[in-house]
């Protein structure tokens, strides 16, 4: 499986904030929408990242101003992303290895979307849960007279 597959399961629909926003302003979108992400974007080409996580920081460090720090103060800069060929299991791999929840997925300079490690969870699962089904649809479907074979196979 590649990530443009994970990205046709979850849908690509995109939740984006420029840098100079103030925090409160992205808590909000965050929130409404119910995403744990949102990429920033400045004159026309991405150069961040807010997650959950920048969010918790700022509000640890920040206190009761958290809300009036702009975004680009606490944001990830230029954050590592994904290539839609890339397989599920280097973009587990990355996931893992660089401690990251979420991940945009880049075509050159174009945002295809982002995935969360939650996508992933969710589309190994789907493929997992089809290939069972066609599994057992074969040895279902196993011609009569196959089963001396089958046992002597497993030995």
């Amino acid at each position: 499986m590649q990530v443009r597959q994970i990205l046709d399961i979850k849908g690509t629909v995109l939740y984006t904030i420029a840098p100079d926003k103030k925090l409160a302003e992205a808590v909000a979108v965050m929130s409404e929408q119910d995403v744990g992400s949102l990429v920033c974007f400045e004159g026309g080409r991405m150069v961040g990242m807010l997650t959950f996580r920048e969010v918790m920081r700022a509000l640890h460090e920040q206190g009761a101003a958290w809300g009036e720090v702009a975004i680009r103060d606490v944001m990830v800069n230029n954050p590592r992303t994904a290539d839609p060929f890339m397989d599920v299991d280097q973009l587990r791999r990355l996931m893992v290895n660089e401690h990251m929840r979420y991940l945009p997925v880049m075509d050159g300079y174009t945002l295809l979307g982002v995935i969360s490690f939650h996508d992933v969870a969710k589309a190994v699962l789907e493929e997992q849960s089809f290939e069972n089904r066609m599994l057992k649809a074969y040895i279902r479907d196993w011609p009569e007279g196959q089963e001396g074979e089958v046992q002597e196979a497993q030995r």
